[in-house]
C-alpha cells in the first residue's frame, strides 16, 4: 500500500508527527479585560507517556506545507521593537521586561518542539500565555495561542486544537485582519482538516471551498498590482498557499474515494509548485508522488509509474529527506503492475534508507510490504 507523504517548505517549526498525547481535565485561563479565555486542555504531567501511533487521516500531513504559526510575523515585530534604540516612555520598562520574558518563553517552547518534547513545550506555552494576559499583550496572546494550536494539532489533540485555532483567529480578526489574509486562510484550512478527521463532512467541505475560492479570487484581483504595492514574494506566497489548499483537498478527496477529483486538485497543486519552486524542489517532488497516488487509485498504473519514477529519480539526485517513502510508493505501484522482482529491489533500497533515517514506522511498513510481496510472487504449487 502506498502512503501520502508530508510535504514541507522547510520554513516551519513543527512537524506533523501524528503522536497522540493525553489531554487532562480542562482548565480556564484568564481572558482579556477580566474575561475568560477559550477553554483548552491542560498540559499533561511531565512524566506522561507518549501515545503509540496516529489514527489521523493522511490529509493532515499536507499541513506541513505551512506548519509555521500563522502569527509568526507578530513575534518578529515584537523582537524588532525590543531591539529599537532610544528612550522609552514612562512605565514602559515593566512592559518591556514582561515582553522580553514572554519572548524567551516562546523561544524555549519552540526549542522543546524541535527537540520533540511536546509535553515540556505545552507547559512553557501555558506560562507564556498567562504572562501575556497579565501584561495585556495582545500580539503575544495571539502568537501563543497559535503555537499551542499547532502543537495540539500535530499531537492529534483535535478538539483542543480546534478551540485554540478559533481563539487565534478571533484575536487576529479582532485586531483588524481581513478574512482573505493568508494567516486566516491557513487557520481555516487547518480547521477544515480537523473537521474532516472528525467526519464532520459538511464543515470540512465548506472549509476547503472557502479557502480555495477566496485565494483564487484574491490572486485574480491582485495579479495586475505593481510590485511597489504588492511584492513578487507576497504574490508567490499566496500562490503557494493555494497549492497547499489544493493538496489538502486532494488528500481529503482521495480518502473519500474520489480519486479522479483528487487527481485534478493534485495537478493544479503540482503546476503551482513547479512554476514557483521548480521541478527539483522537495515540495514539488512530493506532489509528483501524490499525483501518482491518485492515478494509481484509479487503476492507471502506467501513468502513475511515470510520475512516481520521476519523483524517485529526482529525490535520489537531491538526497530528499523522504527518499525512503518515495521509493516505497514506487515499489507499491510496481507491485500493482505485477513487476514483482523490480518492486522487491526498490523496497529493499527503501528499507535501507528508512533504517538510515531511523524511521521505525516506515521500517515496519516496508517490511510488511516485502512480506506481502513475497506471498504474491510465490509460485503456486
Amino acid at each position: 500500500m502506498y502512503r501520502l507523504l508530508a510535504p514541507r517548505l522547510g520554513r516551519g517549526l513543527l512537524r506533523a508527527a501524528g503522536r497522540r498525547g493525553g489531554v487532562c481535565a480542562a482548565r480556564l485561563l484568564a481572558g482579556p479585560a477580566g474575561g475568560r479565555a477559550p477553554e483548552v486542555g491542560a498540559p499533561p504531567p511531565r512524566v506522561a507517556p507518549r501515545g503509540g501511533g496516529s489514527s489521523l487521516l493522511p490529509l493532515l500531513a499536507a499541513l506541513a506545507w505551512f506548519s509555521r504559526p500563522a502569527a509568526a510575523a507578530e513575534e518578529q515585530e515584537q523582537e524588532q521593537e525590543q531591539e529599537r534604540p532610544g528612550p522609552r516612555p514612562s512605565g514602559a520598562a515593566a512592559e518591556d521586561a514582561a515582553e522580553a520574558e514572554i519572548i524567551q518563553l516562546l523561544k524555549r517552547a519552540k526549542l522543546s518542539i524541535m527537540k520533540d518534547e511536546p509535553e515540556e513545550a505545552e507547559l512553557i506555552l501555558h506560562d507564556a500565555l498567562r504572562l501575556a494576559y497579565q501584561s495585556d499583550n495582545k500580539k503575544a496572546i495571539t502568537y501563543t495561542y497559535d503555537l499551542m494550536a499547532n502543537l495540539a494539532f500535530t499531537r492529534g489533540q483535535l478538539e483542543n486544537a480546534e478551540k485554540l485555532f478559533k481563539a487565534t483567529m478571533s484575536y487576529l480578526l479582532g485586531g483588524g485582519m481581513q478574512q482573505e489574509d493568508n494567516a486566516i486562510i491557513e487557520i481555516s484550512l487547518k480547521l477544515a482538516s480537523i473537521y474532516a478527521a472528525q467526519n464532520r463532512q459538511e464543515f470540512a467541505l465548506a472549509g476547503y471551498e472557502f479557502c480555495i475560492s477566496t485565494l483564487e479570487e484574491k490572486i485574480e484581483r491582485e495579479k495586475e498590482l505593481a510590485e511597489d504595492i504588492l511584492s513578487v514574494e507576497e504574490k508567490a506566497n499566496t500562490h503557494l498557499l493555494l497549492g497547499m489548499c489544493l493538496d489538502a483537498y486532494a488528500r481529503y478527496l482521495l480518502f473519500s474515494k474520489q480519486p479522479s477529483e483528487a487527481q485534478k486538485m493534485c495537478e493544479k497543486a503540482l503546476h503551482i509548485s513547479e512554476e514557483i519552486l521548480g521541478e527539483r524542489h522537495p515540495q514539488t517532488i512530493v506532489l509528483m508522488s501524490d499525483l501518482a497516488t491518485t492515478l494509481d487509485a484509479q487503476g492507471r498504473f502506467d501513468e502513475a509509474c511515470v510520475y512516481v519514477q520521476r519523483a524517485s529519480d529526482l529525490a535520489r539526485q537531491i538526497e530528499h529527506p523522504e527518499l525512503h517513502m518515495l521509493l516505497s510508493n514506487l515499489a507499491a505501484i510496481l507491485t500493482h503492475k505485477e513487476r514483482y522482482a523490480q518492486a522487491k529491489e526498490i523496497y529493499q533500497e527503501a528499507l535501507k534508507q528508512a533504517e538510515l533515517k531511523r524511521d521505525e514506522v516506515s521500517i515496519q511498513h516496508i517490511r510488511e510490504e516485502l512480506a506481502e510481496l513475497s506471498r504474491k510472487s510465490r509460485p503456486l504449487t
